[in-house]
This record gives C-alpha cells, structure tokens and sequence, in this order.
C-alpha cells in the first residue's frame, strides 16, 4: 500500500487530468479532511511533489476563504513553461531539481525512457568535474540546452 503523500499526490494528479480547465481550486481543509490528515501533510506534497520543475503552479490562500488552486503547465513549442523553466533554472541548476525536471520531461513524453536515462547521467554529480566548472553552473548551462534543442522542429 503507498504512503499518505503518494495518495494525495495521486488524487491531485487525477482530478488535474480530469478537468478541462487546467486547473483545480480545492480548500485545504476539506482535502485534508477527505484524507484525515494535517494540512501541514498537504502543504508536504504540494511543496514537494507539485513544483513548478515537475510542470505545476500552486497558488494558495490561507484563511477561512482560503484555497488552493493548482494549475498544470503545458508542454508545447508556445508554451510559457519552457520560458518559466529557462527563468527558474538560472545560472545554476542541483541535481535535484533537474531530476524534477527530467521527470516532468519524461511525464510528457518529451523524452523516452532511455533519452532521460543518458540524460540524468550527464546531469549526475560524478559526471561533472568539480575541477572546471561549478557543476551547479554546468548543469544549468546543459540543461538549457537540452531544453533549447527538445523544442526544436527540425532534430536530426
């Protein structure tokens, strides 16, 4: 059986693909209540699983008005979340957050399975030389690249 955040993330992930809008609008509290947890539990999966790497937008609002309105990105030639991900990932890049990215990349079908592979093991620690270059700054240059030449009509 998965975890309490693998649930949520899973009913996010469901209702998001459910609605023609792109987006949902959810109360905290209630989610919280549907799942018989803290809200903090919810705020977990939304920080960490629902980032804008991974191709989300959470806007939130605490109060007794408060709400949640997650919005997933799309992944097209126009579309701003390219610019965003250019912007977000700046001069430097943690393996980390290019694995969110490489995710959301594979969850698009931008990449296969095996692109993402090489690419994770371009990306990985071992394969930069801490003696050259930063590889935080390595890493934001290549993904960018990566990025630039994924959303090109004309690949060889």
């Amino acid at each position: 059986m998965s975890n309490l955040a693998d649930r949520i993330e899973s009913y996010l992930k469901k209702i998001l693909e459910e609605t023609d809008e792109g987006f949902v609008v959810l109360q905290r509290g209630v989610l919280a209540g549907e799942f018989s947890c803290a809200p903090s539990q919810i705020n977990y999966v939304l920080g960490t699983r629902f980032t804008v790497e991974r191709g989300y937008l959470v806007e939130s609002r605490r109060g007794g008005g408060g709400y949640l309105r997650i919005v997933r990105l799309g992944w097209n030639q126009d579309s701003q979340f390219q610019g965003l991900i250019r912007q977000l990932i700046g001069d430097q890049l943690t393996y980390e957050r290019a694995l969110g990215l490489l995710k959301r990349l594979l969850e698009e079908e931008v990449v296969s399975s095996r692109e993402a592979a090489l690419i994770r093991t371009m990306l990985h620690p071992d394969s930069l030389n801490n003696d050259v270059f930063h590889p935080d700054i390595l890493r934001a240059h290549m993904m960018k690249r990566i990025l630039t030449t994924l959303s090109r009509e004309d690949l060889i």
